[in-house]
């Protein structure tokens, strides 16, 4: 990561000059009386284009506004004259047509600006018109050399103006390529240090390119015929270019020095430089062109001096020495500046240059030799200096300085106004400057005045004058703050005062915070496809708005929602990178005064690209060279490369591996296997992966030979008790070797002299049948093929099969019986009763019953294996029961079959220590403590009591320990607490007459206003998992593991929550299955009442209630006659959800169905039969006066949740 600050300071933008010249030129208003101020004009050099107008520059400026005269040649150039000629309007500056002959108007022109005050004048414009050459008509023979030998073919471009650009090229446009051995010169020559066979060509040619006319000449190609060598003889270097042992080079200061050696020889020889007497200047040099060139930028008196190339090969070397001269055109030391006095004042001009040979000076005034001049007795000149004393209105006029040497000429104008003026401010009023903290500020206060104001300083009013210390004050009114700091803010008044009167002005500083970056972006490297974060944190001054933006490599980023590079105010994040990502990103945070900028570059990397151009070469038998191409390495270098092969043979189509080699190889000599036709691919390996194969090698078929390995694998063991099955491994496709590959097997019994059986076979595997039980067989192979056979293998033992043993252990029986282990011993079998090969004496057990009467035992049958050849067998029998009835018997077995079972033997384990307590619990009340607990699950013995002990905790501290002793049949203690916060920890253990066994301990409970639970602890003999059994549902606990010996050794707490036992109840008004019961239900009472509906409506006339006062409801169903005749007694009666008020109307539910109908009035008859449709509506101030304030009804509820 790098970071790169730029303050920018607005005040000084304009006077960054003042640094380092303390007189500044002054300037003076353009609306007051001065003499012309040359501001723009051409180079003293200029070359033109001919086919463009040409264009000589000439402008000035001064009051009254000048007027121009050109001169060509020295003479007077009259432009009026000419047609093609015409000056712009108030300047100098001439246009030339470009019809005709631009050469006509090739010399030295030199433009006059005039007023009444005097003349100013430019350098002298040496015109010249650009011109590019054709070629000069030449025939080239063909150039014949022989190989090993020099050869310089010459370009001799035209001399154009300027000089063109020279390059090679054959015929198809393509540059010729160029190396230490070829390379072209300063001259435009192409030198070969060497020539080759492969240099011979029929297309070499030189092209010129000439700048100005955007125009390219062709040479005539060069023929080279080259005789080769069968041995080229090396010989020792000499040079081409510079000839001879030495040389000088001349320079003018602030130009480029090139330096050349080019050499010839074989081998090439190599260049390198030195200058005597000291290092290179390395910030200055470039070496280029293979070495050959030495390029000094800037050339000045410290690069004098002699410089040596050497030229170096295994023969021999050879030195060239240049002797550097540097001369110096003028150059400046003091130039003359504009000078304003007032009557009666005095002054001077100083025009001080130096160079190599020394300039000399020559004054002229308004363009004339000042010796030519009317005297003048105000003036004195003393060689490079004009001294004026006690001036007056009339002694303006423009004088200019011109210093020269042979290499060229330096020309200044510089007036002397003669004004009388109080003093004026020129700059803007009242500015207000911002300024970054610590940095060095400028406040302007550009003035004018004639005499010379006297210029000062004051901050917010006070003070004698800022200038010394903090501050520095310049003579052109510009005040310096060395180190702007916060109590630097305020107003800043500057006062220009001369004898005619005064002038000031205001600046209103403020001093800000820098703007920094504070988390700078880093260098990342990240394989391709992965996100990328850059990260930018920028602090700044709270009162100046920033900005952030990024660059790619110097150029804006874009944005978009859909696109793979996303930022927010503090990073910039690319998603999915590919190699187009990589580069330098830069991070800019701006305000506007000042800005930070800090810079990574992304490295995306990749898998290598594949390689390319594979070539064999070097043809044998057995091997054949290939060579390849690397690809590109994608930023990861490449470590490996994978060769793999194709045969069209056996797998074709298949690729496999066939060697690996280092990153630095790319040409390896490959070991074949015979009679494969090969076709190789190369596979280039780096960091992040495997790039993809390159394309295949052509085809190469190596001859047929006999097996040159053995096959592998080779035993011989029966699957059978009368057979042995002999198998190996099928030899591979590339160690065939031949076609028609066979195995040629072999085998006899052992320790006999039996003929050898063979078979040939194209299988790998045959079975030897009607063989005894478990016999040895010797047993050898070899592979053969159309070719010969192959060499013959090792002989391998190998056996018939196994029968079952016949016979089976004796005499078994145990010694040493205790609580978990027993001694056990039997007499061995013959080994020829084994039946084959011997793997073990296999021991049966399991526990048949626990000598604790009513205990269940698990009776699985156990087995443990003893490998012994003793006399005397025996072995230990560990993890039994104690206080347990066992038996077991025992087997031989070979490595197929198991024999016959020994005698049974019955035995049985002594007492043990007990178990821990199946559980222990504690309750606790106000002032006990209830302890409960149960039998071990184990007892290991016959129980014959507790063992309880306990004592008091205080935080760390632990109380006497008490104990308390139980018979078995106890299982609960209640004990009475002396203070209800007192909390115990007790250890529980159950007794055997051998002694006591697992602890179970726990702490006794807080309250469960104490804010805590119970501690428990669990004496654990095993190895993790355990199973923690008693937990609470619902109960968050800590756990850690300690040492029971050293409470110091101890893990980390961790915390867990057990699952609830029930889930808590929730209202059932908002349980989603209530609700679509109760829809349900809404929905079929409404189906209900429009079965009945239609089914009354089928049987005849409902009855209604008339209301006289009311018409009927026009929507009312009418019978046909259009009448309704029919009452009913139920007309009166109050609906359900009503009652009956206290003066007998009925009330209405708060929520019936009148709300839920059509129009409003729909009821409910005591039947459930709808009738709103003919019943008449009620008035509003009716219902309104009967609300009731009882609850809706059931039917009105479903309605309502419906």
């Amino acid at each position: 990561m790098w970071t790169q600050r730029r303050w920018a300071a607005l005040a000084v933008l304009s006077i960054i000059s003042l640094l380092s010249e303390e007189a500044a030129a002054i300037e003076v208003p353009l609306d007051l009386k001065q003499p012309p101020t040359i501001v723009k004009q051409s180079l003293k050099d200029y070359i033109v284009d001919p086919r463009d107008n040409i264009i000589i520059e000439c402008e000035a400026k001064g009051n009254p506004v000048p007027t121009f005269q050109w001169r060509r040649n020295g003479k007077f150039f009259n432009v009026g004259k000419d047609p093609r000629v015409t000056m712009r309007s108030r300047s100098g500056t001439l246009e030339i047509r470009s019809s005709g002959k631009p050469e006509d108007y090739e010399g030295e022109y030199q433009c006059f600006a005039s007023n009444n005050l005097g003349t100013a004048i430019s350098n002298k414009i040496l015109l010249r018109v650009s011109k590019s050459p054709l070629w000069p008509k030449e025939v080239l023979e063909p150039v014949t050399v022989r190989e090993g030998s020099p050869l310089v073919l010459a370009c001799n471009p035209p001399p154009g103006l300027p000089p063109p650009e020279t390059f090679w090229m054959d015929s198809f446009i393509m540059p010729i390529a160029q190396d230490r051995r070829v390379s072209m010169g300063l001259n435009g020559d192409l030198f070969f240090s060497n020539v080759l066979a492969k240099d011979a060509k029929t297309d070499y040619s030189c092209n010129a390119r000439f700048e100005f006319t955007h125009t390219i000449q062709q040479k005539n190609p060069y023929t080279l015929k080259v005789q080769t060598m069968r041995n080229i003889p090396e010989t020792q270097p000499t040079f081409l270019s510079p000839t001879g042992l030495s040389s000088t080079k001349m320079v003018l200061r602030g130009e480029e020095l090139l330096l050349e050696c080019i050499a010839a020889g074989v081998p090439t020889p190599t260049i390198t430089w030195s200058k005597r007497g000291g290092d290179l200047p390395t910030k200055k040099v470039r070496i280029g062109n293979f070495e050959k060139t030495l390029r000094i930028l800037n050339v000045s008196e410290e690069d004098i001096g002699s410089y040596t190339c050497m030229a170096s090969n295994r023969i021999g070397s050879i030195r060239h020495t240049v002797e550097v001269q540097v001369k110096a055109a003028p150059f400046w030391l003091e130039k003359p500046i504009n000078l304003v006095l007032a009557p009666d004042e005095s002054g001077r001009l100083v025009c001080r240059a130096n160079g190599s040979p020394k300039p000399t000076i020559q004054w002229l005034v308004n363009g004339e030799p000042i010796e030519s001049s009317l005297p003048n007795p105000n003036r004195r000149v003393l060689d490079d200096t004009i001294i004026f004393e006690t001036v007056q209105f009339e002694s303006s006029a423009v004088y200019q300085c011109n210093a020269s040497n042979e290499h060229g000429y330096l020309l200044a104008n510089a007036f002397v106004s003669v004004l009388d003026m109080a003093p004026r401010m020129l700059g803007p009023k009242n500015q207000l400057i911002k300024v970054i903290e610590n940095n060095r500020t400028f406040l302007e206060c550009p003035f004018f005045g004639s005499p010379l104001p006297l210029l000062r300083w004051f901050k917010n009013g006070l003070g004698s004058g800022l200038d010394g210390g903090h501050y520095r004050l310049y003579h052109n009114g510009t005040l310096e703050i060395k180190q702007a700091r916060t109590e630097d803010q305020g107003t800043y008044t500057c006062v220009a005062s001369n004898i005619l009167g005064k002038m000031e002005n205001q600046v209103r500083l403020e001093v800000k915070e820098p703007t920094r970056i504070v988390r700078a972006p880093e260098h990342k490297t990240e394989p391709r496809g992965t996100t990328v974060r850059f990260d930018c944190r920028v602090k700044h001054d709270p009162s100046l708005p920033a900005t952030v933006t990024w660059l790619k490599d110097e150029k804006p980023l874009s944005f978009s929602w859909i696109g793979r590079l996303k930022k927010d105010d503090e990073s910039l994040t690319i998603y999915n990178v590919n190699p187009d990502d990589g580069g330098t990103y830069t991070c800019t945070a701006k305000t506007e005064i000042d800005e930070d900028t800090a810079s990574a570059r992304l490295t995306v990397t990749g898998r290598p690209d594949p390689p390319q151009d594979l070539e064999l070469s070097d043809p044998s038998a057995r091997s054949v060279r290939l060579t390849w191409v690397p690809g590109n390495e994608n930023n990861s270098p490449v470590t490996h490369f994978l060769v793999q092969f194709e045969e069209d043979r056996w797998e074709p189509g298949k690729w496999q591996n066939l060697s690996i080699y280092d990153w630095n190889l790319n040409s390896v000599n490959l070991q074949l296997s015979p009679f494969v036709n090969y076709q190789f691919r190369v596979i280039a390996i780096n960091a992040v992966g495997q790039s993809q194969p390159s394309h295949p090698s052509a085809r190469y078929q190596t001859s047929g030979a006999p097996p040159d390995v053995v096959p592998s694998g080779l035993k011989g063991w029966g699957s059978k008790k009368n057979n042995m099955e002999i198998t190996w491994q099928a030899m591979q496709n590339t160690e065939r070797n031949g076609p028609n590959l066979r195995y040629v097997l072999s085998w006899r019994r052992k320790d006999t002299e039996e003929e050898w059986n063979n078979i040939t076979t194209a299988k790998t595997k045959h079975v030897v049948h009607n063989t005894d039980t478990y016999v040895p067989y010797e047993i050898k192979i070899q592979a053969v093929n159309d070719f010969g056979h192959g060499p013959e293998s090792n002989m391998v033992i190998g056996y018939s099969g196994e029968d079952k043993p016949s016979a089976a252990p004796t005499d078994l029986r145990v010694s040493k019986i205790n609580s978990t282990k027993v001694n056990i011993h039997w007499e061995p079998v013959e080994q020829s009763s084994v039946n084959g090969e011997f793997k073990e004496y296999k021991l049966y057990y399991w526990r048949e019953a626990s000598l604790i009467k009513g205990l269940k035992v698990n009776k699985t049958k156990l087995q443990k294996g003893f490998f012994t050849t003793a006399e005397h067998p025996s072995g230990i029998l560990t993890e039994l029961y104690p206080y347990s009835k066992y038996k077991m018997y025992m087997v031989v077995a070979n490595r197929e079959h198991e024999g016959p079972q020994s005698n049974t033997v019955e035995f049985y384990t002594k007492e043990g220590e007990p178990g821990a307590p199946k559980y222990f619990r504690i309750l606790r009340h106000t002032d006990v403590v209830h302890l409960k607990w149960d039998k071990p699950l184990e007892p290991n013995g016959v129980l014959i009591g507790y063992t309880l002990q306990y004592h008091t905790v205080n935080g760390t501290q632990a109380g006497e320990r008490k104990v308390q002793s139980f018979p078995p049949n106890v299982t609960e203690y209640v004990m009475n607490l002396p203070h209800r916060f007192t909390r115990f920890k007790f250890f529980l253990a159950a007794r055997t007459q051998v002694g006591a066994g697992e602890v179970y301990a726990v702490e006794s409970p807080h309250f469960t206003n104490e804010g805590n639970g119970s501690m428990t602890s669990i004496q654990v003999n095993q190895q993790p998992h355990i199973k923690l059994a008693g937990l609470v549902a619902g109960a968050k606990y800590r756990l850690r593991v300690y040492s029971h010996e050293h409470n110091s050794i101890s893990s980390d707490y961790v915390t867990f929550e057990t699952g609830r036992a029930y889930k808590e109840q929730e209202d059932i008004a908002t349980q989603g299955w209530f609700i679509g019961l109760m829809c349900a239900v809404a929905l079929l009472v409404l189906i209900l009442l429009i079965v009945c509906f239609i089914k009354r409506s089928r049987g005849g006339k409902y009855p209604v209630r008339e209301k006289k006062d009311l018409p009927l409801d026009p929507v009312d169903h009418k019978d046909q006659d259009g009448s309704f005749d029919y009452h009913s007694d139920e007309d009166n009666k109050p609906l359900q959800g009503s009652q009956t008020s206290l003066d007998g109307n009925v009330k209405e539910s708060d929520d019936s169905l009148v709300d839920y109908g059509e129009g409003g009035d729909g009821q409910f008859n005591e039947d459930g039969s709808f009738i709103g449709q003919y019943t008449v509506k009620k008035d509003k101030e009716e219902t309104e006066g009967n609300e009731s304030s009882e609850a809706t009804s059931p039917v009105n509820a479903i309605y309502s949740l419906a």
